[in-house]
């Protein structure tokens, strides 16, 4: 696989390292003269390209054109979405993989057909969330390519399913109720599941009904 990472920072770096040590092929595109240079002289001068991702013309220098996914890495988000969308529209890539600095910025990055976005802040809060669980509905992952994402769904004292059987739930289309967890064991729910406060459940939903499914945990 051919995977052209853009920004040569710390996460860029060790992306890239990992990748080798994969056994991908692996190019790494870093505008900083210096920077570039330590990357060249501990992975090779073959895997570094001195220039600006952000610029059709290094891309087309990168051969991007037969890249398998492209990953915008650098530490501004703008950048990383001009790489993105320049990697699908103009040299045809069937992924581009952008990392979001400011969460605010994910919404649109999104709605601009980039596949996947990665956010270390809004990674570490659902972490959070996932261990003290404070709120109904957590988003676990975004699966963008297919539409769907895979949540957290924790009843709390006042939610509204508490009590229920699972089969009496009128969840949203595309939506599935995978894993029942109550004082941290694991099974698979049947439709006679009955809900009771604390349980969480770990179900997958299309984007399009994730709001219907989050509006159903609140409090009535």
């Amino acid at each position: 696989m051919y995977v052209v990472v853009i920004g040569g920072g710390k996460v860029g770096y060790y992306l890239a390292k990992a990748l080798l040590e994969e056994r991908h092929e692996v190019l790494l595109v870093e505008r900083d003269f210096k920077r570039a240079k330590r990357i060249a002289e501990d992975f090779g001068q073959g895997v570094v390209l001195r220039g600006d991702g952000a610029e059709t013309a290094t891309l087309e220098r990168a051969g991007v054109g037969r890249a398998d996914v492209v990953c915008a890495v650098t530490g501004e988000d703008e950048d990383n979405l001009i790489v993105s969308q320049v990697a699908k529209r103009h040299f045809n890539v069937t992924r581009t993989i952008a990392r979001i600095n400011n969460p605010k910025n994910e919404e649109i990055f999104i709605r601009l057909g980039i596949d996947v976005t990665v956010s270390a802040t809004q990674f570490i809060i659902s972490l959070i969330e996932q261990e003290i669980p404070t709120t109904p509905f957590v988003n676990l992952l975004t699966l963008r390519s297919i539409g769907m994402e895979i949540v957290d769904l924790y009843m709390s004292d006042d939610c509204p399913w508490v009590g229920k059987r699972i089969g009496d739930l009128p969840l949203p289309p595309d939506t599935v109720l995978s894993l029942h967890i109550r004082d941290g064991v694991r099974t698979f729910p049947t439709n006679d599941t009955q809900l009771l406060r604390g349980d969480r459940l770990i179900g997958l939903t299309s984007l399009d009904s994730e709001a219907a499914l989050h509006q159903m945990l609140q409090p009535v």
